[in-house]
């Protein structure tokens, strides 16, 4: 069914080798029901989990609330402070513990044994969501991972190896990465143009177009390489036309 489009990447963690084995041998059932690509690791303590974490992208977490050590909950905390995109599923024999766990943003939360009919919509929720398209750029910096709309994004600028996230509401967000990974997912969007090797702008809220740069809707100069003048130029216009054609198209339905 959803086989090729992309690898769900899964990390369960569970004190309770049983349960973790039992939780790992129905997301491969999940794998060969419904044809679709996993990647599923488990780990029997937070403190591996989150070691993991910082180097592992995973999209989903399956997180016991009930652990020796650093909990289910405290575990969390800690990675929602560094990442906002996991989804997170507790795992627990303790209803008691339910409440509590809504105070860390969770995708759900699954009473043990976590069986089939419930652990199987859930994973099919998140497949859908995967395969939506990304309306928000995620950002990976050196201790944390956050989300950036695309449409708050004014331009980008890179100096040194850093780079600056200028953003629609005055703020600034700096990492330590190279404008290179996230030029495809950029350019790939309407608007995105990228005016000279140390700049990428969104044409949104670009207010004029000259010789030598740019004016942004908050009075920003953004420099245009003489290079790429012309192609800019025209992309700007482009832009517009469309912009005004997609407004006029809006305007005229009842």
């Amino acid at each position: 069914m959803y086989k090729g489009e992309f690898t769900m990447k899964i990390a369960v963690c569970d004190d309770d080798r049983q349960v973790l084995l039992s939780v790992l041998s129905q997301l491969a059932s999940y794998q060969e029901q419904r044809q679709t690509e996993l990647s599923c690791q488990g780990f029997e303590n937070a403190v591996d989990l989150l070691a993991s974490i910082e180097h592992q992208n995973y999209d989903l977490l399956f997180l016991d609330v009930l652990m020796p050590g650093l909990n289910g909950l405290q575990a969390a905390r800690e990675i929602r402070q560094k990442n906002d995109r996991i989804k997170i599923v507790f795992l627990t024999s303790s209803p008691e513990y339910a409440v509590e766990s809504y105070s860390v943003p969770a995708t759900n939360y699954l009473l043990k044994p976590a069986t089939e009919e419930r652990l199987f919509p859930i994973l099919d929720q998140l497949a859908d969501l995967l395969r939506r398209p990304e309306e928000s750029l995620t950002v990976q910096s050196q201790n944390r991972v956050f989300r950036l709309p695309y449409n708050n994004i004014e331009y980008i600028e890179v100096i040194s190896k850093i780079l600056y996230f200028y953003l629609t509401d005055g703020s600034t967000k700096e990492v330590r990465r190279s404008l290179s990974e996230y030029e495809p997912a950029l350019l790939a969007r309407p608007g995105f143009c990228k005016v000279h090797r140390s700049y990428l702008v969104n044409l949104s809220w670009v207010t004029e177009v000259r010789q030598g740069e740019l004016l942004t809707i908050s009075g920003r100069r953004v420099p245009i390489a003489r290079s790429a003048y012309q192609q800019v130029r025209t992309a700007y216009t482009e832009f517009l036309f469309q912009d005004a054609e997609t407004a006029s198209s809006s305007g005229g339905k009842e």
